[in-house]
């Protein structure tokens, strides 16, 4: 299959709150200036902010189509769609990864963003693969709410706690469950 002149797959990561859907939306409004047809997908698990709406933390949003699955993205994907961006991309399945090379080879912009690392500090569903794939990757810091450097982990806090090692991975929140650490303030007790 032929690749078109536009078509690649770009790749937002971080933690969070270091500004993935911010980007992704940032993106996605450039496409818009540039009078491409752009479709943006979430999974429907991420109910945070809104329902039909992809929102990052600083109150930015775009409009999206929620899905159950990966494979409903195709469904609503046309040819006469330029650029395809998918936020919380490791909520998927590792079905997200052949879905992304498909709308590739039809010679789509896809934008994906989502978290490189779970709350264990562990690589997270998809997004190893995707990171492997991607023709443009941007990796995105916070700040560490501990001693204020660079934060590239994501602390799950239940109780005023670090969550232990062995809490289910996807718990949806944010400020209320989460804080961005660095490498030395990250802490997950009962790490094997």
């Amino acid at each position: 299959m032929r690749y078109s002149e536009g078509s690649w797959l770009e790749l937002v990561v971080g933690c969070m709150f270091s500004g993935k859907s911010e980007e992704l939306i940032r993106r996605v409004k450039r496409a818009t200036i540039a009078k491409q047809k752009v479709m943006v997908f979430k999974p429907a698990i991420d109910n945070r902010y809104d329902e039909t709406k992809v929102v990052a933390h600083n109150g930015s949003a775009v409009h999206c189509i929620p899905v159950d699955d990966a494979e409903q993205i195709l469904f609503h994907v046309d040819d006469a769609c330029d650029v395809v961006a998918i936020d919380e991309v490791q909520f998927f399945s590792d079905g997200i990864i052949d879905i992304c090379k498909s709308l590739v080879e039809q010679g789509k912009r896809v934008i994906a963003a989502g978290l490189d690392q779970d709350f264990r500090g562990e690589p997270f569903g998809p997004v190893p693969q995707l990171l492997a794939l991607a023709d443009e990757v941007t990796k995105l810091n916070a700040i560490c709410v501990v001693c204020g450097r660079p934060a590239s982990r994501t602390q799950r806090i239940i109780n005023g706690e670090p969550a232990s090692y062995h809490d289910p991975i996807i718990l949806i929140g944010a400020t209320e469950h989460y804080e961005a650490r660095c490498n030395r303030c990250h802490s997950v007790p009962g790490r094997p």
